[in-house]
């Protein structure tokens, strides 16, 4: 078989693998393993190739932002910062019609913008907000597709693993990547607003009737409310403030969130050793996940430009006449169908060696491309039949009535208004600022 051919089968035998339950890096690191082996035909010159990549890739100090980060993110949940910013915000937007979907939204992206896991978002406020809004007689597919849509926000508003694991992937600048996904994020947030406005507006019966104030606003006013804000919104204000202004680097920013995420959680009283050991220990587990992720994707970069992959893609799309939005119309329906199988870090890993050096034939900004590729990657986690944060929402309701149909139903607005950023930011790429 050629180089070419090799290339080819190994994006079969991946998808083949992954689909069978396999852990993804262990089949990149696999497949590219062989792959190399059948190209050069020396076993020992393709083990010499892929621990040298898999070295040069991981031996640099900027992967240590990967376990700051992290680390923030897990005291950060501990600290019970979800249920308070969820209680100020409810406080807010108690009067407006889908207040409590609003808040929803609001508590979502403040923390998302500290946690950077989108499945972490989805499984405290499915615990923290679906009850309340069941309880004021919210239809029950809005109040979990509110909670389900909401979560993806954890993926785009940084800091986000999956925004630090495409820009070691892509080769840019973690912090331009955290800054230009802010206006996106934000943007995001306002659009879902937005959509439970209407639907307030449209079919008020779906989002509540009056009831006395919820339990966690009884006491609430406004000095309170700042007082319980301030905090968190001074880690958000440091940790983004300091990478734009160039006061910290990502790396930096990460020791100095960490830091601040860890005395936050000490004044709180919420941390004990024994929470602190899981805390590290979990730290440690992710870390290696990611960097296994990131070693076994690079691999797999090299193996491709080995067997001419790109270089033939690249001719083929010099030759057919085929243009930049033809190919990247055709990356997001591939993105999207494989969300429907795949989780968003192994569609990142899979996807992206292919399609980087075809677009960046085009000269495309990479910075752009990779926001535009995060919000089409969690489109996915929405859609069926994988939906990760479906199934986490599902996993963590006190209601078993409402099915795994209901979830997807609800989310499904959401998925869509997602498509529409990607769209406005297609068309308008100035905002994508950093």
């Amino acid at each position: 078989m050629t180089g070419l051919e090799i290339g080819i089968l190994s994006v079969g035998g991946i998808l083949a693998l992954v689909v069978m339950g396999m852990y993804i890096p262990v089949v990149l690191a696999i497949v590219s393993l062989v792959g190399t082996w059948f190209i050069t035909g020396n076993f020992q010159i393709a083990i010499f190739l892929l621990s040298q990549k898999s070295v040069e890739t991981i031996a640099s100090q900027e992967f240590a932002v990967i376990p700051l980060f992290v680390l923030m993110g897990l005291l950060i949940a501990v600290s019970d910062i979800a249920r308070e910013t969820f209680g100020v915000a409810n406080y807010v937007f108690r009067k407006i019609a889908g207040g409590l979907g609003i808040a929803t939204v609001a508590a979502n992206a403040i923390f998302a913008s500290i946690t950077g896991v989108s499945i972490a978002s989805a499984a405290v406020f499915t615990k923290v907000a679906v009850p309340e809004m069941l309880r004021f007689g919210y239809h029950p597919r809005l109040a979990v597709g509110i909670v389900a849509g909401s979560s993806v926000l954890g993926m785009l508003i940084p800091p986000s693993i999956l925004l630090i694991v495409y820009a070691f992937i892509a080769e840019v600048s973690v912090g331009s990547l955290f800054l230009a996904a802010v206006v996106p994020g934000l943007m995001l947030a306002l659009f879902y607003v937005i959509a439970i406005l209407a639907v307030g507006k449209l079919r008020p019966k779906w989002v509540g009737r009056h009831l006395p104030p919820p339990s966690d606003i009884e006491d609430m006013n406004p000095g309170k409310a700042l007082r319980l804000l301030a905090p968190i919104v001074a880690l958000v204000a440091l940790v983004i403030g300091g990478i734009y202004t160039g006061l910290f680097t990502p790396t930096e920013s990460g020791a100095v969130g960490a830091a601040g995420a860890l005395i936050l959680t000490l004044v709180r009283g919420r941390l004990t050793w024994s929470i602190f050991w899981r805390v590290t220990v979990e730290t440690g587990h992710v870390t290696a996940s990611i960097c296994f992720m990131i070693i076994a994707a690079s691999m797999y970069s090299s193996m491709l430009g080995l067997s001419g992959v790109p270089s033939e893609l690249q001719s083929w799309v010099v030759s057919s006449g085929l243009g930049l939005v033809a190919l990247i119309l055709v990356y997001v329906l591939i993105v999207i169908v494989l969300g429907t199988l795949l989780d968003s870090v192994s569609i990142i890993l899979i996807v992206l060696p292919i399609f980087l050096p075809l677009l960046q034939h085009f000269n495309v900004d990479m910075i752009w491309f990779g926001v535009l590729s995060i919000i089409v990657v969690e489109i996915g986690l929405l859609t069926p039949p994988l939906g990760i944060a479906v199934f986490v929402v599902k996993s963590c309701l006190p209601d078993e009535q409402i099915t795994l149909k209901d979830i997807f139903l609800g989310a499904l607005p959401f998925g869509l208004i997602m498509l529409v950023v990607v769209l406005l930011i297609s068309v308008f790429p100035a905002l994508v600022v950093y």
